[in-house]
Order: structure tokens, then sequence, then C-alpha cells
């Protein structure tokens, strides 16, 4: 199996190189260039060969500058127990994510698009938000059992991502600010409408 080039001898300094050269790139990123791995290298100063043995191509390159949050939840520890106002912290949470980081979404999101992208592949990251928005929905899998949960986060997902996002502000022309409060709202409208559809809670509850 062959070893990543930066495991190899002198990773101390091979760390500070690809943290270097990831760095250029999401300064680039937010300056609104999609750059190359040739122009993170000439902005990070180190030379095009090296810059290459870190990152193959311009997929791999904003592939890692894309956020990389590991949080399980993002809930407080003290959270509500209402689905609601769960669904509501975490959907201003992501929201703050897709702001702070949209420069570097953008680019994820189109270089996917790209003939030969893949949509499903490390460069979208796809699966945390739902993991979060199951999180926020945990109370209903008690007191609503024929709720999927799954599949409504399926579809919160679908309304409140850097998709919709950019959207409602290119498209619609929205202000950020209004965007993230529609995709709030609509969120929120997903979850009441899949409630009202699984019908009457069992009887206790």
């Amino acid at each position: 199996m062959a070893i990543p080039y930066e495991q190899t001898g002198r990773r101390n300094q091979k760390a500070r190189t690809r943290d270097a050269l990831v760095a250029a790139a999401r300064t680039l990123l937010a300056d609104g260039l999609t750059p190359t791995v040739e122009e993170a290298a000439a902005a990070a100063a180190v030379s095009r060969t090296t810059a290459y043995r870190y990152f193959r191509n311009q997929h791999a390159l904003i592939g890692a500058a894309h956020p990389e949050i590991d949080q399980a939840s993002l809930l407080p520890p003290d959270g509500p127990d209402d689905p609601m106002a769960r669904l509501d912290l975490v959907l201003q949470a992501s929201g703050r994510i897709v702001v702070e980081w949209e420069p570097q979404l953008r680019a994820s999101l189109r270089l996917s698009l790209e003939p030969g992208g893949d949509p499903t592949g490390p460069v979208l990251r796809r699966g945390r938000v739902i993991g979060w928005l199951l999180d926020a929905l945990v109370p209903l899998a008690a007191t609503r059992p024929d709720l999927d949960l799954r599949r409504t986060a399926i579809a919160i997902r679908s309304a409140t991502g850097i998709e919709a996002f950019i959207w409602l502000v290119d498209v619609a022309h929205l202000s950020r600010d209004e965007a993230l409060r529609l995709m709030r709202e609509n969120g929120h409208a997903i979850l009441r409408a899949a409630i009202d559809a699984a019908g009457p809670p069992p009887p206790g509850q």
C-alpha cells in the first residue's frame, strides 16, 4: 500500500507545508477564485512540484479546503426536548456554517457538477448534516414512531443546504440573512407537514 507523501519523513515540516497550501486555497476561495494547485502553490510560496506531492489535482485541493466539522451534534448540552425547538437550533447553527464557509462550499459544489465530478464523493462530504438533523428529531422516535425520521431529515436538508442557499441568493436575489430565515421557515414547515402526515400520536403520548 502506498504511503501518503506527507506521512513519510520530516512529518512536521510536511504538515506545515500542507497547511500552508490549504490556507492559501481558502484565502483564494474567499477572494472569489477557484484555485488550481499551481495558484495555491504560488500563493503559499511553495513550488508546483512540491504542491503536487500533496494534492494530485484541483479536486483534491478543494476537498482539503472544505470545512471539516467533526461535531456529532450542533445542539448545546442542555438542548430543549421539543423537536421544533431542537430543529431551529440546528438550522441556525448549520446556517452559520454555510455563511462562514460559503466560498469553500460553493467551490465544492461547482467541482462536483463538472464532467467527471462525483457528486456523492468526498468533495461534498455528504451525510454529516443528515446526522445533525436526525439528532434534532430524536424525541420524535418515541412520540411519533410511525414518522420516518431519516426521510424527514433528508427532506429538510434538501431545503436548507448550500444548494438552496445559492439559489435563494443568486437567483431569487435575497440577502444572505433573508435566505437563512426562509430556509429555517422551510425546515419548520417540512417538519410540521411530516408530523401531520404521520397522524395522531399513540395513546399516552
